[in-house]
């Protein structure tokens, strides 16, 4: 080899490391993924790693034992649509567009208007592959609050939350497109056990099972969009169904409940408020939970084999508590709110509190908890703040970011939490501290008391203390009165709600 053939040698050798170094740091520089996980009235308690002793969820114990757990996180409001509207447009109840389940005509619920930005249109903005995959429950095919038209690029599963009752409809809709299942007839998501039938013979409750199991197809395409997309930063959004009723689960995960022998009256369905009969309805509550669990299992599992791990963010959490509707759900069985007092559609902490676990390797300590309070609303900045989006976050969201506190690092207290539900008799709620204010029956009584606990001492909200910190109380009645706007949405409905909590700002003023 002579002079000038060693020297092209070296270069070329050079080259090739300096090439090979750009790729890492490429790799190290992408953005990191971000899988956003919420499960569908999953009470606090539901979960081996927040204390369930019946049900098994070993995926989501693995999950939290690897990342950070939150012992007080709150969903956005105590039933599904607002809920789901404070977590994509990081504005608490008291600003957010959709307070309550909202029906509009022909189907579905009240669509989020352009007007409100989503965490979905941030993170598209910013080079992120998005994707819902799911019950939606902000919008129908078509409006403006179709998830397509609010910043995810792919959709897959229920537009209405009426729609999403069945585990074995006739349909579900693939990006605007109907996709038909192989549920001949489909099974409803409401029925009374018919007069004729033995409700003691389990092949009575036949009629209420099918073939194609949604969640099943839904879970495939959460998987092949994270397959198709593993080499760009992508935003999954896993709004399941689960453990929703009604009780529609398949045989095959029913038999390690059964196996166990609890005594299991059937439900026979109610009037008014039921959903569908099931032989062993507690069998079946658990087995939807753990169905759940493995496909958190599936998506975890994939991740892991792609080695997207090390760059991706795994949220997961539920948008209220369990559902009140006893003859279906034992939550006494199984505790599923414990010590926490409420249930879905209520502002006491069982009906907001939710698990969240948060995993990210090299960010989140594995294996640890964090008591700081946080909230639905939080979600946004604080995953546009990990992604570099934080100048396309709108100056209107109420949200604090809490990756400090993800990345073990130290972070002011929250100063508070605000939540608002009109239904359920109308009620208000301030998390401030260790002090929980919340006002109840407002619909029938503007000026129904406040109601004072302090929740490192009670957390069961067992004991009113008004009367012994009048001072707590003015702090939390003045941002009760403060934080409350009225959106378009609710003038003609809730004009007397307005009222009821003493709104003194009108929709322009803050």
């Amino acid at each position: 080899m002579n002079r000038r053939q060693f020297f092209q040698s070296i270069i070329a050798v050079t080259l090739v490391c300096l090439s090979t170094l750009s790729i890492a740091e490429a790799g190290a520089r992408r953005k990191p993924n971000v899988v956003l996980i919420m499960a569908d009235d999953l009470g606090y308690s539901e979960l081996g790693s927040y204390g369930q002793e019946k049900i098994r969820t070993p995926f989501l114990d693995k999950l939290a034992s690897q990342g950070l757990r939150f012992t007080d996180a709150y969903a956005g409001n105590a039933v599904c649509a607002p809920s789901r509207c404070v977590l994509m447009t990081g504005k608490h109840p008291g600003h957010a567009f959709i307070r309550a389940n909202h029906g509009v005509r022909p189907i579905g619920q009240a669509p989020l208007p352009k007007s409100e930005i989503t965490i979905a249109e941030i993170l598209k903005k910013n080079g992120y592959v998005t994707g819902v995959f799911g019950k939606w429950g902000l919008g129908h095919h078509g409006n403006e609050g179709d998830p397509l038209n609010k910043g995810f690029g792919r959709f897959f599963g229920y537009y209405c939350q009426a729609h999403a009752h069945s585990y074995y409809p006739s349909h579900l809709w693939s990006d605007g497109k109907r996709i038909s299942l192989d549920n001949e007839p489909p099974v409803p998501g409401h029925a009374r056990f018919p007069t004729s039938a033995d409700p003691n013979d389990p092949s009575s409750y036949d009629r209420y099972k099918g073939k194609d199991y949604a969640p099943d197809r839904i879970n495939e395409q959460v998987l092949e969009f994270v397959r198709q997309n593993k080499h760009k930063p992508f935003f999954l959004y896993y709004p399941t169904m689960l453990p929703h009723v009604a009780l529609h689960v398949p045989d095959e995960e029913l038999k390690p409940y059964l196996a166990l022998k609890w005594e299991d009256p059937p439900f026979l369905g109610k009037k008014g408020s039921g959903y569908t009969p099931h032989y062993t309805p507690r069998a079946a509550y658990a087995a939807m939970i753990t169905r759940m669990d493995r496909y958190v299992g599936n998506i975890i599992n994939l991740i892991d084999e792609l080695g997207l791990a090390d760059n991706t963010i795994v949220i997961f959490t539920s948008d209220n508590g369990t559902t009140w509707l006893k003859g279906e759900v034992d939550y006494d069985f199984f505790e599923s709110v414990r010590p926490l007092k409420g249930l879905k559609g209520s502002l006491d902490e069982g009906g907001i509190r939710v698990p969240m676990i948060v995993r990210w390797p090299g960010h989140a300590i594995p294996g640890t908890t964090s008591d700081r309070v946080v909230g639905f609303e939080d979600v946004l900045p604080t995953l546009a703040e990990l992604t570099g989006a934080e100048e396309d976050v709108p100056e209107q969201v109420d949200g604090i970011s809490f990756l400090p506190t993800i990345q073990n690092k130290s972070q002011a207290e929250r100063p508070f939490l605000y939540r608002e539900f009109p239904d359920y008799g109308g009620q208000i709620s301030v998390r401030m501290g260790k002090w929980k204010g919340i006002k109840r029956g407002l619909r029938k009584n503007r000026n129904a008391a406040l109601e004072l606990y302090n929740l490192k001492a009670d957390i069961g909200e067992k004991k009113n203390v008004v009367k012994k910190h009048p001072d707590i109380a003015r702090r939390i009645e003045l941002i009760m009165r403060r934080e409350r706007t009225i959106p378009t949405i609710e003038r003609f409905r809730f004009g007397e709600y307005q009222d009821a909590v003493g709104q003194e700002n009108s929709p322009d003023k803050k």
